[in-house]
């Protein structure tokens, strides 16, 4: 079994916390090439959705999207729980990781893919034709990460971790969106996002969160 990365990416970044968190080791493979900026041509060849994370096992079957893995995983190794310790839980945190995904690692994505010149033509992840960039785009991907501040800090509210007092998998998937776009975007918690802020620097300070 192995996992292929690429150094920097919030996708393969939110599998490596949880391998982690969980006390997983599993080889990791750099997918990309050498100038950084793009997968290297033998890992788009091998992968036909072009895109990271992916799962390789013994067997060369393959897992691709980031919280997929992580379910395979969690399946394998249910001690130390991310992703719910009852149907309820599961449930809650099944769509605080959802709502982390579509609206802090989609707004990041919308906003990185269509500002960053290494990006031209590659509007989207996973595409072998030209995409153009869109400015309007990477516009409403940056107000749309101030919509989710908002959101999210109502959600926390006095609690630890965004769904109560447990860490789990939406804290990983929304920690890695706000990170990558306080690091390549230059996004910033706004002032008044007090809950957020806390819980943002308490999720930092996690040695999982260290690479």
């Amino acid at each position: 079994m192995k996992l292929y990365d690429w150094q920097g990416a919030p996708n393969p970044r939110r599998v490596l916390m949880f391998l982690k968190e969980k006390g997983i080791q599993i080889p990791v493979v750099e997918a990309g090439a050498k100038d950084s900026t793009k997968l290297s041509e033998d890992y788009l060849t091998s992968d036909n959705q072009r895109t990271v994370p992916a799962l390789e096992l013994d067997d060369g079957t393959r897992i691709g999207e980031a919280m997929a893995i992580c379910r395979y995983l969690e399946t394998l190794h249910p001690e130390l729980p991310l992703m719910g310790r009852d149907p309820l839980e599961g449930a809650r945190i099944d769509m605080w990781e959802r709502r982390a995904d579509m609206e802090g690692i989609g707004a990041v994505s919308e906003l990185f893919r269509n500002s960053h010149p290494a990006f031209e033509g590659r509007g989207l992840p996973g595409c072998a034709v030209h995409i153009k960039q869109i400015p309007e785009l990477a516009e409403r991907g940056r107000a749309r990460m101030n919509w989710f501040f908002e959101k999210f800090d109502s959600q926390i509210g006095d609690n630890p971790f965004i769904t109560g007092a447990n860490f789990t998998v939406a804290d990983i998937t929304a920690f890695c969106a706000i990170d990558f776009g306080r690091k390549v975007c230059k996004v910033k918690i706004p002032n008044s996002c007090v809950n957020f802020t806390r819980w943002y620097e308490t999720v930092r300070a996690r040695p999982s969160a260290k690479r």
